[in-house]
């Protein structure tokens, strides 16, 4: 069986699966039953200075859900931490006696001074913890004081925290980013430049998840009044794979460690977010909404996913997408695919025509009996069919093999490899023959 157990800088854990900084993570009785479901580490929820962290006692959660109810997202409106500090730090140093081979993190948020850092981190050296993880990234409650996305969003703060932290810890330092920026290499060159040992992303999206429309606030409501807040679960891995990638394809940063955060529910999740560079991944609103067991299935998938593609360890498989990942004019535009339908697994329900017909290329038919066809002379492979299709597999894209004609463009599909100005189907080319 694969190896699944990682050496992300330094730090060991049986498997590549956190749990990330949260509500899971808050205490001593939480985590312990997390080590025993078979996490591999946890990240400790947001430690700070502020004896005066207060929680709101109200609905702190507003959801997004499917149509069959199922949890795409959810968005927080809670602080770090309102329980004493040394409490945490008698805990974080209990559990890491207990279950020495499991990796320790320690989230942090503090003012952008030296000394209170300073202070915090030999504070959490004392406890044996692994490493620490500055928490850049908050977007709720602790940016309005100056603190999490606060310092996340400005470069400058990143490299100038990172550096005062490296200079007063031998513990491996992770800096958190937030997603709440234009550009995410931004903040990680600054976490770069200031010695970070690793960075960790996605933190949640600004947002407001609804509106109660009878009180007439967002939601989570509290007395009458509701607040913006920090979005997670699997609505936000879009973004957080995104970003992963951009850091790994960039050459000034891409050799630093990532620790992939943002909706992973499934051995497959994390497997992507490996695939493209991520060294582990942190998981939060999974275990919320399943508990501390959905890591077995995790465990399980993954490693029997290694076992097929024969690969021996968890660290064959980080990065194995990277190269792939390109800029859009980088894509081979020589690649003509056209869709099909499976007759005998179409069940007539007509969503591909309608989608097609009224939002697309009206590149499919329907006869009056129902049957469904696809014109290949207007298809221009966009997919939009096989992404509204209800029943898997039953419309797939086929490629066109060299040498055919293109019904719709009339140009015959070549194997090599050629960029937009020289394609057949650049108009600005057809105007230069």
């Amino acid at each position: 069986m694969a190896n699944l157990a990682t050496d992300f800088v330094g730090i060991k854990s049986p498997n590549p699966f956190w749990l990330a900084s949260a509500p899971p993570t808050d205490k001593e009785y939480n985590v312990r039953r997390a080590f025993e479901a078979g996490w591999g580490g946890v990240v400790w929820k947001t430690l700070g200075l502020d004896p005066h962290i207060v929680n709101v006692n109200g609905p702190r959660y507003g959801a997004v859900w499917g149509p069959d109810r199922r949890l795409l997202g959810m968005n927080n409106i809670e602080l770090i931490t309102d329980r004493p500090l040394e409490t945490n730090l008698e805990e974080i140093k209990a559990v890491k006696r207990d279950y020495p081979d499991r990796a320790m993190i320690v989230s942090l948020m503090v003012p952008c001074e030296e000394e209170p850092w300073a202070w915090i981190l030999k504070k959490v050296e004392e406890t044996g913890a692994d490493g620490v993880e500055l928490n850049f990234g908050c977007p709720h409650g602790m940016s309005e004081r100056g603190m999490g996305s606060a310092v996340g969003q400005v470069p400058e703060y990143i490299e100038m925290v990172t550096r005062w932290c490296k200079a007063n810890t031998r513990m491996p330092v992770i800096v958190k980013l937030t997603p709440n920026v234009a550009d995410i290499r931004k903040p990680a060159a600054a976490a770069h430049a200031g010695g970070a040992d690793a960075v960790s992303l996605i933190n949640t999206v600004n947002s407001i998840t609804g509106v109660d429309l009878d009180l007439f606030a967002p939601e989570p409501t509290i007395d009458g009044k509701g607040a913006h807040g920090g979005y997670c679960g699997p609505a936000v891995k879009p973004i957080a794979l995104n970003m992963v990638a951009e850091i790994k394809r960039t050459a000034e940063i891409g050799r630093l460690p990532v620790s992939g955060i943002g909706g992973v529910t499934t051995w497959r999740d994390a497997a992507e977010f490996l695939a493209l560079g991520a060294g582990n991944v942190q998981v939060c609103t999974a275990a919320m909404t399943y508990g501390f067991k959905v890591v077995e299935e995790m465990i399980s998938g993954l490693s029997q996913y290694l076992d097929e593609k024969e690969m021996d360890s968890v660290r064959d498989l980080v990065g194995r997408a990277v190269p792939n990942v390109v800029d859009w004019q980088d894509l081979n535009l020589n690649y003509v695919t056209k869709a099909r339908i499976d007759q005998d697994a179409c069940i007539k329900c007509g969503r591909c025509f309608a989608a097609c017909e009224d939002t697309s290329h009206q590149a499919i038919t329907m006869s009056p009996d129902r049957v469904f066809e696809v014109n290949d002379a207007e298809c221009v492979a966009c997919n939009l069919c096989v992404n509204v299709c209800p029943v898997e597999d039953c419309i797939t894209m086929v490629r066109l093999p060299a040498g055919e004609t293109d019904p719709r463009t009339g140009a015959v599909v070549r194997d090599d490899y050629a960029n937009w100005t020289t394609h057949p189907n650049n108009p600005a080319a057809k105007a230069a023959e």
